[in-house]
């Protein structure tokens, strides 16, 4: 089925100069770029993305990272594409990501993990909405 999904290239990654090798390999997997924008995240705009870590006592701080520098903000579309990212991002911490996915090539962090993708079709629904604009995103060929 397609699908679009949602993924956020975070402060570490565009530190790093890693968000090329990021788009690289979501393009050489088949996956289209409908949307693509640099952003500095406002604050409540993360509160309300992250709002279900909101009792945990790095959430301050996940916000605080996220807004201190521009992060890049991609829509993804491809048949079953949300499962297809997040098996290509890896798990939660770079540490125990499988090698060969993006996390687990390049990541030795828990929050410093380069990379947010939508955990379900319905998380990337509203993500897709939270972060881009009508007329945003875009059909083509």
């Amino acid at each position: 089925m397609m699908e679009r999904t949602c993924a956020i290239l975070k402060p570490d990654a565009v530190n790093r100069g890693l968000v090329g090798e990021v788009i690289r390999r979501f393009e050489n997997k088949g996956l289209k770029i409908v949307g693509m924008k640099m952003e500095r995240l406002e604050t409540k705009k993360l509160e309300e993305h992250y709002a279900h870590h909101k009792d945990k006592p790095f959430f301050k701080g996940l916000v605080k990272y996220m807004a201190s520098i521009p992060c890049i903000v991609i829509a993804l579309e491809g048949v079953e594409a949300v499962e297809v990212v997040r098996r290509m991002v890896g798990a939660t911490s770079g540490r125990k990501a499988d090698m060969g996915s993006i996390r687990g090539d390049y990541s030795m962090s828990h929050q410093q993990n380069l990379i947010h993708a939508s955990g379900s079709r319905e998380e990337a629904e509203k993500e897709l909405k939270r972060f881009f604009k009508d007329g945003e995103l875009h059909n083509y060929p």
